[in-house]
């Protein structure tokens, strides 16, 4: 806030005639101290000529100044440490503010203001712009954002990240949306641009070195820490964050990105262009557009390709969600190729899967043949373990499957009706019945049920109890049954033994 000619005429006054301190001045006017210093710096009065009070740091300020020319960093605690052993006797909060007045600062920083020509530049950056919710998932919303140099048009995408494949994406949208290339694109030392950096050496990202030279322009990293030197883009995502984003309702990533694109050909274009306010961006685009390179005749593949490894499940795990493959590719390594839209999963050169990708969060997309095709996988896989256990146990039941097959019937019925016999009678019984059904020329389990029925009522057994293990690996376990005559050997010498 200004003051008058009046109040300024009493500033000079009081402290030509009257030697008032800046203080006294301040307090007496009522006025703030930096108001007069203000005052009396605009009359070409030096502060260092300011009527100040005697301190008792002024004994030590040529030891100070002289300390801090040769080391301007050092703190005040250690400065104050310095001077106290010289016999200063002040305390450490008056001495900091001192040393704050007096410690030497480098000159303000010029810059020049360029001008490039049309077509010659773009400049590119990421913004953050909070995060979005998809489920149960929370994913940051980035803007891509690219604009032309000299006619600040301003190419606008929103990602869920900011990795390489977005970075090269965002690019590749921008070309199409402007219809060229521009030749030198700015940008910061980010990972996706540059891997390492040793002042003006610079290891770039390979993925986007293969990516410039199939579009023929040059990555141009700014200096480090220097972002003035894209200060077009920076100022254009604050213009985006004001203009654009501020208050702004959208359902999800599609639709917001579908107004990003109306106004960036609406509004944004339409605005004055800072290199001649004469012209609006859209017509200095139209004289900018000519001088751009012209677009190859195929787009770049931009897909990201991770390598996963599937376990005992047909699941790969990509992104925070896993995707069904054919269950013949379970302990494998396979490969995703992710667009923005579609997972493509493939097994060396041949692609064994295909599903719309998901955003959410521990989501399983399947595709229904993937699980017919285990189902009836693991169906086989239970039947021919049954059959492995059977035979197993009683090695005559193969031929009656053999015989069994040649009648048509159904084995997977039949192994199921033979294992229960098997549990309900053992292995012994079984492989009677098995053999008196044989040679009846009957390979059915009816057969050898009656068979075992009638052994059973010819010895006066009563009939089998079925009782059914509550573990599942226990119930599927195969026992070989053993000939008890060694047992019998050891029970006739332990009793000749007693003897």
């Amino acid at each position: 806030m200004g003051i008058t000619t009046e109040l300024e005429a009493q500033i000079l006054r009081y402290h030509h005639v009257e030697k008032w301190r800046v203080g006294t001045i301040a307090r007496q006017l009522c006025i703030h101290h930096s108001v007069v210093e203000r005052v009396l710096l605009q009359a070409g009065i030096p502060k260092a000529n300011f009527i100040k009070r005697v301190s008792i740091i002024d004994t030590f300020l040529p030891f100070i100044t002289t300390t801090l020319e040769k080391f301007p960093t050092l703190t005040a605690r250690r400065l104050y440490d310095m001077v106290q052993t010289r016999g200063y006797t002040g305390s450490i909060d008056h001495f900091r503010h001192m040393i704050y007045l007096h410690r030497p600062r480098a000159p303000a920083e010029v810059f020049l203001r360029l001008k490039t020509l049309p077509g010659e530049q773009a400049q590119v950056d990421w913004g953050h712009f909070g995060h979005i919710t998809i489920g149960k998932a929370r994913r940051p919303l980035m803007a891509f954002v690219m604009i032309l140099s000299f006619s600040r048009k301003i190419f606008l995408r929103f990602y869920l990240n900011c990795q390489l494949a977005n970075f090269l994406r965002g690019h590749e949208a921008a070309f199409q949306y402007y219809g060229g290339i521009p030749r030198v694109l700015l940008c910061d030392n980010l990972k996706s641009a540059v891997l390492e950096r040793q002042g003006s050496a610079i290891r770039f990202n390979p993925d986007l070195l293969a990516f410039s030279a199939y579009y023929h322009y040059e990555p141009r990293p700014v200096a480090v820490a220097r972002g003035n030197e894209k200060g077009r883009v920076e100022r254009s995502i604050r213009y985006i964050r004001d203009n654009f984003f501020a208050a702004r309702q959208f359902t999800d990533l599609e639709d917001l990105n579908a107004q990003a694109m109306a106004w960036c050909s609406d509004q944004a274009s339409n605005r004055p262009c800072p290199e001649d306010t004469n012209l609006t961006v859209n017509e200095a685009f139209v004289q900018e557009q000519a001088k751009l390179l012209a677009l190859p005749d195929n787009p770049y593949p931009t897909a990201e390709r991770v390598e996963v490894k599937i376990g005992k499940t047909p699941y790969a795990r990509f992104d925070l969600n896993d995707y069904s493959v054919p269950h013949t590719a379970v302990r494998r390594t396979l490969t995703v190729s992710a667009q923005l839209d579609k997972i493509t999963i493939i097994d060396g050169t041949k692609i064994i899967a295909e599903h719309q990708r998901s955003y959410d969060r521990g989501q399983q997309i399947e595709e229904e043949e993937h699980i017919q095709q285990l189902v009836v996988y693991k169906a086989q896989a239970k039947q021919h373990r049954g059959q492995n256990r059977l035979t197993k146990a009683v090695p005559l039941a193969m031929e009656l499957l053999v015989q069994a097959a040649d009648h048509n019937y159904n084995l997977g019925s039949i192994t199921s009706s033979l294992l229960q016999l098997l549990d309900d009678y053992g292995a012994t019984e079984l492989e009677a019945a098995i053999t008196e059904a044989l040679s009846r020329k009957v390979p059915h389990p009816n057969a050898v049920r009656i068979s075992l029925e009638r052994r059973r009522e010819e010895s006066n057994k009563l009939p089998p109890v079925h009782y059914e293990l509550p573990n599942k690996k226990a119930r599927e376990m195969q026992v070989t049954t053993h000939s008890l005559s060694t047992y019998d050997k050891k029970t006739t010498n332990g009793e000749n033994n007693d003897k």
